[in-house]
């Protein structure tokens, strides 16, 4: 059975999401936002961040990465177009564009109105991140266009992917529901 440390508000809530949609059988191991509290975490991850999976022996962080392999090893060819497609290209573009150019200008808002309590004192910086994020997310809806999916009809783990960082651009007031 895979393990999944897990905390709310953090990307092991992508995880849940995947295993569920994937009807895998898991065990959660709740841990507090700090997950170097555990010695778990002082051992396996070399980030101290959430989420981290044991499948069968196998412990690996990043989400992004743990989505890649329990679709390889669980997905029995769901929720991602065939290697070698032009679906597949596409998908790999919106699975990776969640983490790497939608959520970095969204971790600076969180770092510093969440965390340091500096929206004020860096009102700059943080409106230059909101932004940033903004024409992300204008760049994603023009792609999009009717959807409903980022694969227009096909549901996969890149809207997995998506679907947690549009909810912390929701929550941070960066985007709206429109």
């Amino acid at each position: 059975m895979i393990k999944l440390w897990f905390a709310p508000r953090t990307r092991a809530v992508r995880i849940v999401w995947l295993l569920e949609e994937l009807g895998l059988p898991y065990e959660l191991e709740r841990v507090s936002f700090e997950p170097t509290s555990t010695a778990f975490f002082r051992q396996q991850t070399p980030t101290g961040k959430i989420p981290v999976i044991e499948d069968d022996g196998v412990v690996m962080s990043e989400s992004g990465a743990i989505i890649e392999y329990l679709l390889e090893r669980h997905g029995a060819g769901r929720l991602a177009p065939a290697p070698g497609t032009p679906e597949r290209a596409r998908y790999l573009q919106w699975l990776h564009f969640a983490e790497s150019t939608a959520y970095p200008p969204l971790g600076i808002v969180v770092w510093l109105v969440v965390y340091r309590g500096e929206a004020e004192s860096q009102a700059e910086l943080v409106a230059d991140a909101r932004a940033r994020a903004r024409s992300g997310f204008d760049f994603l809806e023009a792609e999009i266009g009717e959807g409903p999916w980022l694969l227009g009809e096909d549901f996969t783990a890149a809207d997995v992917m998506m679907g947690f960082t549009l909810a912390a651009a929701r929550l941070l007031a960066v985007i709206d529901d429109e």
